[in-house]
């Protein structure tokens, strides 16, 4: 009878989490001939008089495809947590990469056995990162977004983009926070505008942590504000503990441009 209740209890848990996941409507970009999914959560008791901080993020290598619904696999849930949703009411996003894409512009080579990364300057945005470009000024023209209050986050892949979408927009977004990520140093200076929390992992043995470091201390010399949290014991991983600082939200919402 015990095994029987533990059951039906774990059939109920499961069965609310999928319920609080399907909160964010399945959307599709489409321009032209390409298509970008993405999931889009509203705030609780949406009102399109009111005005909302939009929330921007990109998953990592990963998650990459077409279903809609492996983006969702970090982050998603903090964004559904309920005392979230009521404290800090936000259009949320995760757009989804297709397989064949990288958010970033960057190139990769072997260097002593192990994967170099190599950002570029500047140059095309990737098919993907052109793509989410439009989705988010789609988005900004389509739902009453505050302006003031245009976040991006992202992590592996996506904190490389993080990155790189600033960059590439760099008057739009009032905070940016790219968990084990990387970019190139040179573009610090178009970098200025946006306040930054950067996070990675000490052991991170997939993308090293040398990329955060470098990216932190090229802000620092061009007087960005910038805040930087490495986890000594963290591997790639690193989000988890992102996701779990108590000051992560409190911190982003209250960034304004």
């Amino acid at each position: 009878m015990k095994k029987l209740l533990l059951f039906i209890l774990a059939g109920f848990i499961n069965a609310a989490q999928a319920q609080d996941i399907s909160l964010y409507e399945k959307k599709l970009y489409i321009s032209g001939n390409d298509t970008m999914p993405y999931r889009l959560l509203l705030p609780v008791d949406f009102d399109a008089s009111k005005k909302y901080p939009l929330v921007f993020f990109l998953h990592g290598a990963g998650e990459r495809g077409n279903d809609n619904e492996k983006q969702l696999v970090h982050g998603a849930k903090l964004f559904l947590q309920e005392e979230v949703r009521t404290k800090y009411p936000a259009i949320v996003v995760f757009p989804q990469c297709a397989e064949n894409s990288f958010w970033s512009n960057v190139g990769f080579k072997m260097d002593n056995g192990q994967r170099a990364f190599l950002f570029q300057e500047a140059g095309e945005p990737t098919p993907a990162m052109k793509l989410a470009q439009e989705l988010l000024s789609s988005l900004m023209k389509t739902y009453p977004v505050a302006k003031r209050q245009v976040y991006v986050g992202g992590l592996s892949m996506g904190g490389m983009g993080t990155f790189e979408i600033v960059r590439r927009n760099p008057k739009l977004f009032a905070a940016a926070i790219p968990i084990c990520g990387g970019g190139n140093t040179a573009t610090a200076l178009s970098l200025k505008k946006t306040k930054w929390w950067v996070f990675h992992g000490g052991k991170d043995d997939v993308v090293p942590p040398l990329l955060s470091e470098e990216m932190v201390q090229a802000l620092k010399k061009v007087k960005a504000a910038v805040k930087f949290t490495l986890y000594p014991n963290a591997n790639h991983n690193s989000w988890d503990a992102a996701f779990a600082e108590p000051d992560l939200l409190s911190w982003l919402f209250a960034q304004k441009k």
